[in-house]
């Protein structure tokens, strides 16, 4: 287990689309753990396996103190929808009002195999989505306003991590979500 470099925006791995999982081995297990440990240490709330340069269909969350993974996750969403802040491990520093569905309902698989199932509103909903879109090779900002995400793209561009150095991560004070604070 181990600490490993997260994958930042511009990297390729980011927007291809995850391998669904098919053998469920140490291999599995270690990957999970790895992801598990650099979320906590991020700070993150989620970490997704494209983050870390895997192209496969895992992810982790910590949530309201409740940390969990999912493998091959298939979703079904609320018809309510939420707005708030989100951003991004992959985007440090950076953060912006996204729509997200208000509740999800994740059915996928535990790292052994196992057939699980995770129900979730607010802020673990919006994590399940949110690393799940990593999981299709979509970063958070393709979901915002084209005004929006133009103003993002600018502050990318801008930002310290541009050259591929990213910053130290702080804690968020909404209780360490998806990124850094502004």
């Amino acid at each position: 287990m181990s600490v490993l470099p997260i994958r930042m925006f511009g990297d390729p791995v980011l927007r291809m689309k995850a391998q669904p999982v098919t053998v469920f081995d140490k291999e599995l297990r270690t990957l999970v753990k790895d992801l598990t440990e650099t979320m906590i240490d991020a700070p993150g709330a989620g970490l997704a396996a494209p983050q870390l340069g895997v192209s496969l269909r895992v992810f982790t969350y910590h949530v309201d103190g409740e940390t969990g993974h999912l493998v091959n996750p298939d979703l079904t969403l609320t018809d309510e929808e939420q707005f708030g802040p989100e951003g991004c491990l992959s985007l440090p520093g950076l953060k912006y009002d996204c729509g997200r569905a208000f509740g999800v309902v994740a059915k996928g698989f535990t790292m052994y195999g196992d057939p699980v199932t995770i129900e979730g509103t607010q802020l673990l909903s919006r994590a399940i989505q949110h690393e799940t879109d990593h999981l299709d090779g979509i970063i958070f900002i393709d979901r915002l306003d084209p005004e929006l995400r133009k103003a993002a793209l600018k502050a990318i561009r801008e930002a310290e991590w541009a050259d591929g150095t990213p910053p130290p991560v702080k804690l968020s004070p909404h209780g360490g979500t998806f990124g850094t604070a502004r």
